[in-house]
């Protein structure tokens, strides 16, 4: 690869990883900063979207039309949607989905915006693969899934909607930005990968999980991405 882009929506998702690069430029844009430099050795750009589904697609084009990435990496914490995978495992992408997009009444599909030719936006199945190889060396504690990640500009900590996210779209975790990565970086054809660490359970817990476990989760996924960077 020759430049590689790293998002995260918060501070605490790619401060380490920023403090880690080398030989860095800054770049502002939009409200958002793109620290350029060299990280493990390789060329590449991070950058703090901020939350939600417009902040994160404005950062993923902006990656595009300016820096001319190679590939996407989106960083991050979700909520779990399955029993199976519980607080501090990792989510790979297969592919993401907007679980509040809804124009069902005009015939679309749950999730699907008018007037495109798909809804569901898959990643890289090399991003994937070397994602899973790595995450089995550096994190050894924990369990890595492939899945389908849903996006909403909302904290689902309701039962019921996890329920319905679960059962309507197939989800795995739920998050506020990957969607929109994942869609920006389809339609300018640049490989993606979102990779969700798990924080909460997406129930009533989920407000004080959140405050209680990310720090140590977003541990799991730094340790991820510097492994990725070098692989790649």
């Amino acid at each position: 690869m020759s430049l590689i882009g790293i998002i995260g929506a918060m501070d605490e998702e790619v401060k380490e990883l920023k403090e880690a690069m080398s030989e860095v430029t800054v770049y502002r844009k939009a409200g958002i900063e793109f620290f350029r430099g060299t990280l493990d050795g390789k060329p590449a750009v991070i950058a703090q979207s901020g939350v939600g589904k417009v902040n994160a697609a404005m950062c993923t084009q902006i990656l595009a039309d300016d820096f001319h990435v190679d590939c996407v990496l989106n960083t991050g914490i979700a909520g779990s949607l399955q029993n199976r995978i519980d607080i501090g495992d990792i989510v790979l992408s297969t592919d993401a989905v907007q679980h509040d997009m809804d124009a069902t009444v005009w015939g679309y599909k749950p999730g699907q915006v008018p007037g495109m030719d798909t809804y569901i936006f898959p990643a890289s199945p090399q991003l994937i693969s070397t994602a899973e190889k790595i995450c089995a060396e550096v994190n050894p504690d924990i369990h890595t899934f492939r899945g389908r990640v849903v996006s909403g500009d909302q904290f689902i900590s309701d039962h019921e909607k996890k329920v319905r996210l679960a059962e309507v779209f197939g989800g795995c975790c739920a998050e506020m930005e990957g969607v929109a990565i994942a869609q920006t970086a389809y339609r300018n054809g640049i490989p993606y990968l979102i990779i969700r660490v798990i924080s909460d359970k997406a129930d009533g817990s989920a407000v004080a999980d959140d405050n209680t476990f990310t720090a140590d989760c977003v541990k799991h996924c730094v340790r991820l991405i510097h492994g990725m960077v070098k692989a790649l």
